[in-house]
């Protein structure tokens, strides 16, 4: 088995839009810089995404160095939006959990509500060191997240998607196999390592930074949704219930928590902790 490297890193600006491939990125306590830092909300508050509305995957957010990002998507003009003032903040629903953002203005709301056919806000979460704890049960004093389902950053083992793509192809739909790892929508992609070799992992370093494993990720609709046409199947969720089950969630990746903060790169080794 050869040295096991960090070989791909993405962010996704606006949650549930199309992720963004980068070289490096900044490390931040709650996730990668620029990931996950803004999220779409319907008429009652609610966070949405892709479980709802599969075709928020066509829609990009590029993001400008200072914070800004442009909304584009097929048929709909592009759209800058500047980072909000935080001089007031709205309460938002993610997960039956209530969290503070600041709305980004009816220019983006209106782009939204066209482009999604219903009512719809873009917000802003201005403070992520305060705003949005992790789940106490498995995380330290202190931790904190964006946007992101649960934790800062997700990390995926390109092996075990090779895994996961031999037992596609053997099983009931198998031809809508092999799967691209963008179904999974992760932050670090490793390879190197042997395929579910995560599952006993509980620390890593990636280049300078160290991460600790906080627990498996649990499955759900996104993964059956094809990043590039928004349309659904039955894979992976049909293979992963069969094989990839843990406290009665389907899973792939692992969650993860920085020690600190850092640069990650593409390229950069991976060791495993413990």
């Amino acid at each position: 088995m050869s040295t096991p490297v960090l070989r791909s890193v993405h962010v996704h600006p606006v949650k549930a839009m199309r992720a963004l491939a980068l070289t490096e990125a900044e490390v931040q306590p709650w996730g990668l810089a620029g990931d996950r830092r803004w999220a779409v909300v319907d008429a009652t508050g609610k966070v949405v995404t892709q479980r709802r509305h599969p075709r928020m995957a066509l829609a990009t957010a590029e993001l400008s160095p200072d914070g800004a990002i442009t909304l584009s998507a097929p048929g709909h003009p592009p759209l800058t939006v500047e980072v909000p003032h935080p001089s007031a903040t709205v309460t938002v629903e993610i997960f039956d959990k209530y969290v503070e953002a600041v709305p980004a203005g009816a220019a983006a709301a209106a782009w939204l509500s066209a482009y999604l056919e219903c009512e719809a806000t873009l917000v802003h979460m201005d403070a992520p060191e305060h705003r949005r704890p992790v789940d106490p049960a498995y995380a330290l004093p202190g931790e904190t997240v964006s946007f992101a389902d649960g934790y800062p950053l997700l990390v995926a083992a390109a092996s075990s998607l090779d895994a996961l793509n031999s037992l596609i192809a053997q099983g009931d739909h198998a031809d809508e196999g092999p799967l691209p790892m963008n179904r999974f929508r992760p932050n670090l992609v490793i390879e190197g390592t042997a395929p579910w070799a995560e599952d006993g992992w509980t620390r890593l370093a990636v280049g300078e930074v160290t991460f600790r494993v906080a627990r498996p990720c649990g499955r759900c609709v996104v993964t059956t949704t094809d990043q590039l046409t928004a349309a659904r199947g039955k894979e992976p969720l049909w293979t992963l219930a069969r094989h990839r089950k843990n406290d009665g969630r389907v899973i792939f990746g692992q969650n993860l928590v920085p020690e600190h903060t850092g640069t990650v790169r593409v390229g950069d080794a991976v060791k495993i902790i413990d």
